[in-house]
C-alpha cells in the first residue's frame, strides 16, 4: 500500500500531469492527421524525455500512444480515412454514420468505446499482467500464424453482398504485402529492379491513398454523391439507454483486444478486425453492418484501444517489445536506468504502479480532450470543399513523406488514391485489401518460421500445438457456418413447429 501511495503522489505532481495532458492532446492530433500516427508522434516526443524522470517521460509517451490510436477514429469518421492503421476497421461503420448526418454520434460511440476499452486494458494490466505474460509465452510462430488466419476470415465478414469482389480484394492485399525483400532468403520479390520497392510498400501510404485520396478524388469528380453532412459537428455521447444490448459487445471486444495486445507481434489492427467480425456474427443488428451500425464501431474502437494497455504486458513483464511502439517505450525506460523484465515489478515497483496510474489518467484525459478537438476538426471541415480537398492532399503528402523520408511514398499514395476511386466506383470493397495488406507480412513470417521448424510439413506444424488446432477448428466453423446455417434453420423450425 505504501508503494502505491508513493506512486500516486509522484503521478499527481505537476510534471506527470502536464505530460499526460500534453502527450494525449498531441497524440489525438497526430492520430487524426492521415499518414502520421503513433510511431511518428512518439519518435518526435522521445528526445524531449531525456531530461525527465521515469514516470514523467513514460507518461508523455503513453499519452501520445493512446491518444493517437483514438485520434485515428476522428478522421476515419469525418473524411473516410483512418488516421492510423489501427482505425482501419472504424471506417466501415463510422463514415456511413457521418454520411447520414450522424458524425457527432459516431464519434461519441467511438470515444466512449475507446475510453472504456482502454480502462479495461488498464485493469487487466494491473491485475493479470503476470498471468497474461505467461500465456503470451505459449504463443510461438505456429499459434500466431493460426491467429492471423482467423483474422483473415474478417474478409468474408466485410464483403457481405459482394463476396467474390471482397475475396479478390483480399488476395490483392496479400499480394501487395509480398512486394519487397523476402524476409527469409533476402531475395527481391516483385520489385522490377527498383531499389525503392525492395523495402516493400509502406502501409500508411497505401491506406491513406485508398481511403483519404480516393475520398478527395471522389469529392472533386462526384461532389453531389460524396458530400458528407458534417455541419456543426460536436461530440454526442450515447445515452445510457442506447447501451442496452451492447455492453456484451463492448466487454467481448475489449477482452479480444487485451488478449491480442498481450501477444508480441500481432497488434491493434488485428484485434480490431477480429472484434468487428465477431460482433457482426453475434449482433442482432448484423444486417445493418456497413451502413452505420454502432455495434461495429464499439467492437473496432474498444478492441484497438484495449491493445494499448495490454501491449505493455510483454514489454514490462518479459522485456519483449511486441512492435515498434513498445520498443520505443522500452528504450525510454532503459534510458532512465530501468530494465524491463521479470525483475522489474520487484525492483521498480513505484515506477510500475506509476505507469498503471498514468494509463488510467490518460484514458480519462482522452474523454475530456475529445470534446474541444472534435469541435475543432468539425470547424475545419466547414471550410469550402476546395480547401478541404487541398488540406487532405497536403496532409497525405506530408504524412507519407515523413514516415520513411522517401518522396516516392507520396507517389504510391496518389496511385493508390486513383486505384481506390476506380475500385469504389466499381463496387469493390476496400477493407479486404487493407486486411490482406496489414496481416500479410506477419502471416508469411510466422508461417515460414513454423515450416522451418517442422521441415516444411504444414500438417505436422499445426498438429504440434493444441492452441493452433483449436483456432483452426474455429476458422473452419466460421467459414462453413454461412453454408450450413440455411440448411439447419428450416429443420430447427420444423422441430419447433411440432
Amino acid at each position: 500500500m505504501d508503494i502505491f501511495l508513493t506512486a500516486l503522489d509522484q503521478v499527481f505532481s505537476f510534471g506527470p500531469i502536464a505530460a499526460i495532458i500534453i502527450g494525449t492532446f498531441f497524440g489525438i492530433i497526430i492520430g487524426a492527421i492521415p499518414g502520421l500516427g503513433s510511431v511518428v508522434g512518439i519518435s518526435i516526443c522521445l528526445p524531449f524525455t531525456f531530461g525527465m524522470d521515469a514516470i514523467t517521460s513514460i507518461s508523455l509517451l503513453l499519452g501520445v500512444y493512446c491518444g493517437s490510436v483514438y485520434g485515428g477514429s476522428i478522421s476515419a469518421v469525418m473524411i473516410n480515412s483512418p488516421g492510423t492503421p489501427q482505425s482501419a476497421a472504424t471506417v466501415l461503420e463510422g463514415y456511413p454514420m457521418a454520411q447520414a448526418g450522424q458524425a457527432g454520434k459516431a464519434l461519441g460511440w467511438a470515444t466512449m468505446s475507446s475510453v472504456i476499452g482502454g480502462l479495461i486494458s488498464c485493469l487487466v494490466l494491473i491485475i493479470a499482467a503476470p498471468q497474461l505474460a505467461r500465456v503470451a509465452t505459449q504463443f510461438g510462430s505456429v499459434e500466431i500464424f493460426s491467429l492471423i488466419v482467423l483474422a483473415l476470415t474478417c474478409i468474408a465478414t466485410v464483403s457481405a453482398g459482394a463476396m467474390t469482389k471482397g475475396l479478390l480484394m483480399g488476395v490483392i492485399g496479400l499480394f501487395l504485402s509480398q512486394v519487397g525483400t523476402d524476409p527469409i532468403s533476402g531475395i527481391p520479390r516483385f520489385t522490377f529492379g527498383s531499389q525503392f520497392l525492395s523495402s516493400g510498400l509502406d502501409l500508411i501510404s497505401v491506406v491513406v491513398g485508398l481511403f483519404a485520396l480516393s475520398e478527395a478524388f471522389a469529392r472533386i469528380g462526384f461532389p453531389e454523391q460524396e458530400e458528407t453532412t458534417i455541419e456543426k459537428t460536436r461530440l454526442v455521447l450515447p445515452k445510457l439507454s442506447e447501451w442496452k444490448g451492447r455492453i456484451g459487445h463492448l466487454l467481448r471486444s475489449s477482452g479480444i483486444g487485451c488478449l491480442i495486445g498481450a501477444l508480441p507481434g500481432t497488434g491493434a489492427s488485428t484485434a480490431a478486425f477480429i472484434s468487428y467480425a465477431v460482433a457482426k456474427r453475434s449482433s442482432k443488428n448484423s444486417d445493418n453492418f456497413g451502413k452505420g451500425e454502432p455495434d461495429g464501431l464499439i467492437a473496432a474502437e474498444s478492441s484497438n484501444n484495449a491493445v494499448t494497455g495490454s501491449a505493455m504486458i510483454p514489454t514490462l513483464a518479459l522485456g519483449i517489445p511486441g512492435d515498434v511502439i513498445t520498443a520505443i517505450l522500452m528504450s525510454a525506460l532503459i534510458i532512465q536506468g530501468i530494465t524491463p523484465g521479470v525483475r522489474l515489478m520487484a525492483e521498480n515497483a513505484v515506477t510500475v504502479d506509476g505507469i498503471f496510474i498514468s494509463l488510467i489518467l490518460i484514458n480519462l484525459a482522452m474523454l475530456v480532450l475529445a470534446f474541444p478537438l472534435v469541435r475543432l476538426f468539425g470547424k475545419l471541415l466547414l471550410a469550402p470543399q476546395s480547401l478541404i480537398v487541398t488540406g487532405i492532399f497536403g496532409f497525405v503528402v506530408l504524412g507519407t513523406m515523413t514516415v520513411r523520408g522517401n518522396p516516392l511514398d507520396a507517389v504510391v499514395a496518389v496511385i493508390c488514391g486513383i486505384a481506390g476511386l476506380i475500385l469504389r466506383r466499381g463496387g469493390y470493397p476496400l477493407a479486404p485489401l487493407v486486411i490482406g495488406l496489414v496481416l500479410g507480412p506477419e502471416l508469411e513470417q510466422n508461417l515460414n518460421r513454423g515450416l522451418m521448424i517442422y521441415d516444411n510439413n504444414f500438417f505436422a506444424m499445426i498438429a504440434s500445438s493444441w492452441i493452433a488446432i483449436a483456432i483452426f477448428a474455429a476458422v473452419v466453423v466460421l467459414v462453413l457456418w454461412p453454408i450450413v446455417a440455411p440448411l439447419v434453420r428450416p429443420r430447427a423450425e420444423k422441430v419447433a413447429a411440432r
